[in-house]
């Protein structure tokens, strides 16, 4: 705002960006004069409803405006405003508003004068505080609005908002106030004011609650109503004006909050005209209040509500990930309707080809005996799966199943591993320890690659299988045992023995009975069954959903010889399962994979392939729909999958089935 001051003949410019323009002799005032005719703290310059407006600070000789006295006017540009003889201020032509001046309301009212020139000006700024107040829909910047527009409208110092808890019950005890909380308290400058309960008077607050009346004191100390409240003499207050905010609750008004301005600097600072502006302000301040809090409870509960339907959206992908999963670990049992492929249910070794249905028969004959067993076959290929089949399925399975792999650990410590050790033995033995071969007593002993084993242990070895006794490492406590042995191992242990890298008695106390586990290259049948519930597996390890594989990815995989057996499949599905979100494509797949795919598709083997995929799902689904007698229910339920998908598949592939 543009202001040119005339103190004493001695003429300024000022250009000013405040909020609140305080004019007066003292330092603190934004507009500070020297004549001694203006008071220290004589007017101030504020904005209200968008309009500057200037008010008579309790003055001494008080403000005039285009030569007349007022104690509070709405300034336009152009306005002259005197502050004593010799000291006036002419406003720029920069006043907001001031684009307003000329329309046919302005014109009119310029003929009007004294208390209905003031009457008007304050309808037209209550107008304004009323449009604003409609307009704020948080509850915290809606009541620092309620608060400043107040302090403004009555020309207060200070003001402040106390309100009950939304949903409290009304109280009407003397102390009523102090149950509210101070929620705004602010200074005619539009600053917070620090430490608001300890700056108001609780006793006036107290009375207005009680009562459900607005108090108005010209001189509050010398107030006989507050002649036993201390707070009115602590704070030295002058001018005081409280009325309280109501609310329709249960059919009549109670008592929602209060509205308390104050002036602890000028005696009769408010009028009954101040009053009812505030009591009118206060009206409007109830509606926008409970229209605020309501728009807050909506938006809490609309918060609430998005939270739930977030957890629902979690749980139903959680519920969709597990039956995918459950899909892919049933995927064997989708394949195998109709045939039974053992005795015994193998259902940790996923396999339906007849390589693997070899295997499984070879088991059953195995299982129930207590005979050491042999299994042999490339690295990756499940030995430790038979070895717990065997184990699980046998007369044993209620005893322990110790596992050790024999080409981890180096001799010193594979020894003190299988034979235990006393205390002393070696250096670092503490305290003694059980071998593995006393913890699996009564039960079964896995030794994995068992031909990493040293010439001097496989001795020793033997001797445990011959007599079934051996003797702790440092001790001379002989230690018999009944231990079944289930031995491993990826390295052709006749060829060793011809060697001479392996012991021949050995070689048959351990190769009684024997199993021979084919590479993956040669369970082509399987790769897609094993496919989906690695996928699967690793998925639901991660906690995420299981991608789906396109017909090129899975024909690709089929057709990849993968040197690394079933280990290297589990390891590519885990890699897709953290690089692929929705459908492998072929590009998603490892390079040595890919290569594969390739090489299929350039010898015309990826269609077979796709083609030999499809007819086993074909021969699935009917097979199970002749099982149900047609109807598609108990079918999807044999297949593991929804109706849904199944009726989707009967119309992919063009199957005849009568519904049911």
């Amino acid at each position: 705002m543009k202001l040119t001051v005339f103190d004493d003949g001695v003429q300024t410019d000022l250009d000013l960006d405040l909020a609140v323009i305080s004019i007066g002799r003292a330092k603190d005032n934004a507009v500070q004069l020297a004549s001694t005719r203006v008071s220290r703290h004589h007017a101030r310059i504020e904005s209200q409803g968008g309009a500057p407006w200037i008010l008579d600070l309790g003055s001494a000789n008080g403000i005039e405006v285009n030569g007349e006295s007022v104690d509070r006017c709405m300034l336009r540009a152009g306005d002259e405003v005197s502050l004593g003889f010799g000291v006036r201020l002419v406003l720029g032509d920069d006043v907001p508003g001031g684009a307003e001046l000329e329309t046919e309301e302005d014109v009119g009212m310029r003929t009007l004068t004294g208390e209905a020139y003031r009457e008007r000006e304050n309808l037209r700024v209550f107008a304004r505080i009323t449009r604003e107040l409609a307009a704020r829909t948080e509850l915290q910047p809606l009541l620092d609005l309620i608060v400043d527009s107040a302090v403004s409208l009555v020309g207060g110092e200070r003001g402040f908002i106390l309100l009950r808890e939304d949903g409290a019950a009304e109280a009407k005890a003397p102390d009523a106030a102090r149950s509210m909380s101070v929620s705004v308290a602010r200074s005619f400058d539009h600053t917070n004011v620090a430490v608001p309960r300890t700056r108001l008077s609780m006793g006036i607050a107290d009375r207005v609650v009680q009562e459900g009346k607005p108090v108005l004191s010209v001189d509050a100390s010398g107030d006989t109503r507050f002649s036993d409240m201390a707070s009115v003499e602590n704070l030295r207050l002058r001018s005081v004006v409280c009325l309280p905010i109501l609310a329709d609750r249960n059919g009549g008004e109670e008592v929602e909050g209060i509205l308390y301005v104050d002036n602890r600097l000028q005696s009769g600072a408010f009028d009954q005209e101040d009053l009812d502006l505030l009591e009118m302000l206060a009206a409007q301040a109830s509606i926008a209040i409970r229209n605020a809090r309501l728009l807050e409870t909506l938006r809490s509960r609309n918060h609430h509500l998005d939270l739930s339907r977030q957890q629902i959206e979690g749980l139903n992908e959680q519920l969709g990930r597990k039956v995918r999963d459950r899909e892919g670990e049933l995927a064997v049992v989708r394949a195998e309707l109709g045939r039974v492929r053992s005795r015994y249910d193998y259902k940790s070794i996923v396999g339906a080809s007849d390589a693997m249905v070899a295997v499984f028969k070879q088991v059953d004959r195995i299982v129930e005996s207590d005979l050491p067993v042999l299994i042999q076959g490339d690295s990756g290929t499940g030995k430790e799966l038979i070895a717990h089949a065997i184990h699980h399925n046998g007369p044993r399975q209620k005893k322990a199943f110790v596992t050790e792999n024999c080409a981890a650990l180096p001799d010193t410590l594979l020894e003190s591993e299988l034979f235990g050790h006393a205390r002393g033995a070696f250096t670092g033995a503490f305290q003694s320890k059980r071998g593995i071969l006393e913890q699996a007593n009564g039960g079964t002993l896995f030794l994995d690659e068992v031909g990493d084993m040293s010439p001097d242990l496989q001795k020793k070895l033997l001797r445990v299988l011959q007599d079934g006794e051996f003797r702790v490492l440092g001790s001379t406590r002989n230690v018999t045992v009944d231990v079944r042995i289930l031995a491993a191992s990826n390295r052709d242990l006749k060829e060793m023995v011809t060697l001479g890298t392996f012991r021949k008695d050995l070689f048959y106390r351990i190769a009684v009975l024997t199993v021979d586990l084919p590479p993956l290259r040669k369970r082509g049948g399987d790769v897609p069954l094993l496919a989906e519930h690695l996928l699967a597996r690793a998925a639901r390890e991660a906690g995420r959903a299981a991608p789906i594989l396109s017909s090129e990815a899975l024909a690709c995989i089929v057709n990849h010889r993968w040197p690394g057996n079933v280990r290297e499949l589990e390891n590519e599905m885990r890699r897709l399962v953290v690089l692929v979100r929705e459908e492998v494509q072929l590009e998603d797949l490892s390079p040595a994979v890919q290569q594969g795919g390739e090489d299929a598709l350039a010898g015309g083997e990826v269609p077979q392939l796709v083609s030999a995929v499809t007819e086993v799902e074909v021969r699935t689904i009917r097979r199970a729909l002749r099982a149900s007698n047609g109807m598609k229910s108990p079918a999807a339920e044999l297949l593991g999958i929804s109706r849904y998908s199944l009726q989707r598949k009967i119309q992919k592939y063009g199957l005849d089935a009568d519904p049911q």
